[in-house]
């Protein structure tokens, strides 16, 4: 093959496919790769693999100088990694780490509870949402309930009695 553009899209491609495979892995493991403290971590490197990958893929299907490709692809690439370890860093900074301890507060039974399955209501200003639930005995929907315990997004439940 004597198109110098040809092998240049490929390798874009190719470029932008592992970049996506990297991104999608950190979703899923966790990040993986992380250096500098987290400054480059596993999604920023795929971030900027897609974007080299893109970028270059354009400017050579564009028929613009291969040359051109690789140097705007790679200044465009280290600016999205940039980017995202910024919004990463942001976004890890705004997270309140500090769990919140459900134990004692009261809600309302969204549906029936048993000892396997069930769904509450709770009252806490920060409980937007149902919280899946199970109780020793059976409670049934719209009954009053305040939580024993808390096991991850789940919680232990009894009926709630107001003379309790």
């Amino acid at each position: 093959m004597t198109d110098p553009g040809g092998y240049a899209v490929i390798t874009f491609v190719v470029v932008g496919i592992v970049g996506l495979v990297l991104v999608l892995v950190s979703m899923v493991l966790g990040e993986f790769i992380e250096l500098g403290d987290g400054a480059v971590s596993g999604t920023s490197l795929g971030v900027g693999a897609i974007v080299f990958g893109a970028t270059g893929a354009l400017v050579v299907s564009n028929d613009l100088p291969v040359a051109l490709a690789f140097v705007g692809s790679a200044i465009l690439a280290v600016l999205a990694v940039l980017l995202v370890a910024v919004l990463t860093k942001k976004l890890h900074e705004s997270d309140d780490a500090a769990p919140v301890s459900l134990v004692g507060v009261q809600g309302t039974a969204t549906s029936d509870i048993s000892p396997a399955t069930g769904e509450v209501s709770l009252d806490a200003a920060r409980e937007l949402e149902r919280r899946l639930a199970w109780a020793d005995e059976p409670i049934p929907t719209g009954a009053r309930v305040v939580v024993l315990e808390q096991s991850g997004t789940r919680v232990r439940v009894r009926r709630y009695y107001p003379n309790d």
